[in-house]
């Protein structure tokens, strides 16, 4: 295909050697020899495309970081013209315009790379805050010079902004902004547009009728700003406080309910994975309430690229660095450091690793495995089964008492303080959070049969049977490395070529809890999570698997839900299912006695509540004289229980060591933290000398752990 550069009247010959990209719209070539250019065509060019990029080329705006070399706006240089017909411009071919020539962007990655904190920590990890509050500025420098010429970007979103990895930017896909010609007065439009960018008086309106305006570009800029700041989290984002289900992200816009009101309240709350809503620099607290709330009724109010700038250069000048790790950059308004409490949350993954971790290779260490069953299938060459695995997880259960029991005195964290360098980083998270009140998630690493009796023959379609096998395996490989979008689409594929399999339903709710514990809207994968294991219990209502699963997801919504004791209660009740058909699994035992500690809590009702939680704990020892879980909770609840009547309880102690010393031998050095630090607590007063050598406190349990023989001397 050869082309004409109009100005210097240049042919350039194109071919499919020389594609870099296609979209929809058009093709995107190398221009050889240049490498600095490429040239976009279009597959169906128009007339209206060659005024508005000739419009373009008229008046192009100022480049913000000319100084330093860099193009903030990848602008049309120049137009292509066809002089001859071409199989690649289609059997309509037109003489004319046919695309243009525009610089190449080399050596960048999309924005989302870098607010998303886990792409950012393997593909950049020495971008710390200072670089994001300063692409922050370097994106509303672009917006504020494109304004200054008349132009609007129209489709805000991540997609059309490039970032390297010095914080510099480059907005892309600048022929569908929305151009004025300044001599005519038309303006060609900008016919597209994300809901969770548009701003609330733009929502549900058809883009290819309305002229767009700065303050609707300023909405998403906004946005922007905020997702970089805040790991990635959406304003608008949170746990739905209301009823049915949550709304989308667009009326959640067109509402106003901007999750972090000053001025007016809003049904709902941040999610627990967000940072702090105060980690932001005040200004930049006060311009997103006047964007997002004075802003809502009155769009002029939000405030302009130029006022982005200043505030965001005040940011970024009241930075200080962290004394612990030097990559941690957080505002000077705060007492300690943001990041690295955020670290010990995560579990030790820090959004912004050290050098140190780095070298080590700490920053690339995957997410601990999850706790929900996968379906592992094993073929032959002419059947396919399905047998049940195990995908473990250990999360912590931490002690945490209601406020109004609580009798652990100031002195006690302080001692826990003091004696955290003795248990290592994994004790770090559950000594810093011991006495707080938290979520108590539920590790289910274990098969609801502990060995498969048959091998069960899944009912494949009659139709691209195959086609099910090979989309329900890719499932599930993507489950097990914490791909579950890819595992979600994946099983989508499975279940549209076999509706009726419930193994498909209950993996796809599985994946989709697992998705939602890293979500900013938890509550709606949830609900759909309790969809699908709905589904395979329809399909097949002696699965107690499904049972197992939905009890785990009612619990985590009882956290957050208006109605704790309904939702606990239905917990308790999918756990009585699963315990019908499969009663001697000791796990199921463990997560509802689990479920009866936090109903008992919320009820205050810690007498009757926890003596059922230990009651379930018992028979899970009973059925199995290992769980070591078992004694790790029953230590815990004992221990809360005679802080409640006030009076020590030396058989929590001996539960807590049990569980340690069972951790310690399958090698669970996690949970085998976790019940150094609650032996810790429970021990008050010895906790000092405890930590200077915990192991020979533990070891030194005077009874033989359950099924062990003594030996003698």
């Amino acid at each position: 295909m050869r082309l004409l550069r109009k100005s210097n009247q240049q042919i350039i010959t194109l071919d499919l050697n020389s594609m870099l990209g296609h979209g929809g719209e058009a093709k995107v070539f190398a221009v050889p020899p240049d490498e600095t250019l490429v040239a976009k065509v279009y597959h169906k060019p128009q007339e209206t495309y060659a005024r508005k990029l000739s419009t373009m080329l008229a008046n192009p705006p100022e480049n913000p970081m000319a100084a330093h070399g860099h193009i903030s706006i990848a602008w049309p240089v120049d137009l292509l013209i066809a002089t001859e017909k071409s199989d690649a411009l289609g059997k309509d071919f037109v003489p004319g315009v046919v695309g243009f020539v525009m610089p190449r962007v080399q050596g960048m990655r999309s924005l989302l790379d870098f607010y998303n904190p886990k792409t950012r920590r393997q593909k950049c990890p020495f971008f710390n805050y200072l670089y994001l509050i300063r692409t922050a500025r370097n994106i509303a420098a672009a917006m504020g010079a494109l304004h200054a010429r008349g132009y609007c970007v129209g489709d805000v979103n991540e997609s059309n902004i490039l970032v390297s990895d010095t914080a510099l930017v480059t907005l892309v896909d600048t022929d569908s902004f929305q151009v004025r010609d300044l001599h005519t007065g038309q303006i060609y439009r900008c016919g597209v547009g994300k809901p969770e960018f548009t701003p609330p008086e733009l929502q549900g309106k058809n883009f290819g009728q309305i002229d767009r305006a700065p303050e609707h570009d300023l909405f998403g800029l906004a946005v922007l700003i905020f997702q970089l700041l805040m790991e990635g989290t959406h304003p608008f984002s949170g746990i739905y406080q209301g009823t049915g289900d949550p709304p989308a992200y667009a009326a959640r816009i067109a509402s106003g309910h901007f999750t972090y009101s000053v001025g007016r309240r809003v049904p709902y709350l941040p999610t627990p994975i967000a940072p702090s809503w105060e980690i932001l620099h005040p200004t930049l607290r006060q311009l997103l309430v006047q964007c997002f709330e004075d802003g809502h009724n009155n769009p002029h109010l939000r405030p302009s690229a130029q006022t982005w700038q200043a505030a965001l250069k005040e940011a970024e000048n009241a930075l200080v660095t962290c004394s612990v790790n030097n990559q941690h950059r957080y505002s000077n308004h705060l007492k300690s450091c943001p990041w690295c409490d955020r670290a010990v949350k995560l579990g030790g993954r820090d959004p912004f690793p050290s050098w140190q971790a780095v070298e080590k290779r700490q920053h690339l260490q995957p997410l601990p495995p999850k706790r929900t069953p996968v379906y592992k299938q094993y073929r032959s060459p002419s059947t396919a089964f399905y047998y049940p695995t195990a995908v473990a997880r250990q999360t912590p259960l931490l002690l945490s008492l209601p406020r109004n029991h609580r009798k652990l005195s100031r002195k006690k964290f302080n001692l826990l303080m003091v004696g955290i360098f003795g248990v290592g980083v994994l004790g770090l998270l559950e000594l810093m959070m011991i006495l707080n009140d938290v979520e108590l998630p539920l590790d289910g690493s274990f098969n609801f049969s502990s060995t498969p009796s048959t091998l069960e023959r899944p009912s494949l379609a009659s139709k691209g049977g195959e086609g099910f096998v090979a989309y329900y395996n890719q499932g599930n490989a993507y489950y097990k490395v914490g791909d579950y979008d890819s595992a979600i689409e994946n099983y989508n594929q499975a279940i549209k070529i076999n509706p009726k399999d419930a193994l498909a339903f209950l993996n796809r709710g599985n994946a989709l809890y697992e998705a939602a514990q890293h979500s900013g809207d938890p509550d709606r994968l949830y609900r759909e999570a309790i969809r699908d294991f709905n589904r395979s219990l329809q399909l097949k209502p002696t699965q107690g698997d499904a049972f197992l699963s939905r009890g785990v997801v009612r619990y985590e919504v009882a956290q957050y839900s208006k109605s704790p004791d309904r939702d606990y209660q239905q917990a308790i009740n999918d756990f009585n299912q699963a315990l019908r058909l499969s009663p001697q699994v000791a796990k199921a035992y463990v997560k509802r006695g689990i479920v009866h500690y936090k109903l008992a809590q919320y009820k205050g009702d810690l007498n009757q509540g926890y003596k059922a939680a230990i009651k379930d704990f018992n028979k899970a020892l009973s059925l199995n004289p290992q769980e070591a879980e078992a004694y790790l909770k029953r230590g815990i609840v004992r221990y809360e229980l005679a802080q409640y009547i006030g009076r020590p309880d030396r058989e929590a102690v001996e539960d807590l060591q049990t569980a340690a010393k069972l951790f310690l031998k399958q090698g669970n050095i996690e949970e085998y933290q976790l019940a150094l630090g609650n032996i810790c607590v429970a021990l008050d007063k010895n906790c000092d000398s405890f930590l200077r050598n915990p192991e020979k406190f533990i070891l030194s349990v005077p009874k033989p752990l359950p099924g062990e023989v003594k030996q003698a001397n």
